[in-house]
């Protein structure tokens, strides 16, 4: 009986691993993503262009999966080293070979599981990426439309022609003193 109840509190341990591991996962993807959509509306709101490397996005997702990758096969190794260490070194009956198989089973089972929920999250992080391209090309795009319209607005404003037209005549006059002065002074 003590032998059955601590292995049944080894295996919640595992079981408490397991669920840290994907906690702390399933944060960490939600703190990547947040501020994204924050950016996106601050830059359209003061106008600004946003120029972004996405292959830095992207490497910061493979390398997070890779990550993942590691940290999976290395609870794994010590989930198996923890099952072979806390049992007993010699099994009597049967019926502990059998407790033995259903432990690793469900122990291999947790692990697909964690697998399969890491690939599913590699996907919606990839299919986000995705959109977030798309969406930065369609902000970058309206920012370039609206400061274009803006500078369009700004060149029919009678201050800007005004200025326009005294700048021109001020050059002609420069170039008008220039021809004046070259007459009297040689050049060097």
């Amino acid at each position: 009986r003590f032998a059955r109840s601590k292995r049944g509190l080894r295996l919640k341990t595992v079981d408490s691993c397991f669920q840290d591991l994907k906690d702390s996962r399933y944060h960490k993807e939600g703190t990547i993503l947040k501020p994204i959509p924050t950016l996106f509306s601050q830059a359209e709101k003061w106008y600004l262009k946003l120029q972004t490397d996405i292959s830095e996005l992207e490497n910061r997702l493979q390398e997070e999966n890779e990550k993942l990758k590691t940290r999976l096969k290395t609870i794994e190794t010590q989930v198996v080293k923890i099952v072979f260490l806390f049992l007993p070194l010699k099994l009597n009956t049967t019926q502990d070979i059998s407790e033995l198989e259903e432990t690793v089973a469900a122990l291999k089972c947790q692990f697909e599981k964690t697998l399969n929920d890491s690939t599913a999250s590699q996907k919606s992080l990839e299919e986000n990426l995705v959109t977030t391209k798309h969406d930065l090309l369609k902000v970058q795009d309206q920012l370039s439309m609206a400061e274009k319209e803006l500078e369009k607005k700004f060149q029919q404003t009678a201050a800007y022609r005004n200025m326009k037209e005294i700048l021109t005549r001020k050059n002609d006059q420069m170039k008008e003193l220039r021809k004046r002065l070259s007459k009297y002074e040689p050049e060097d």
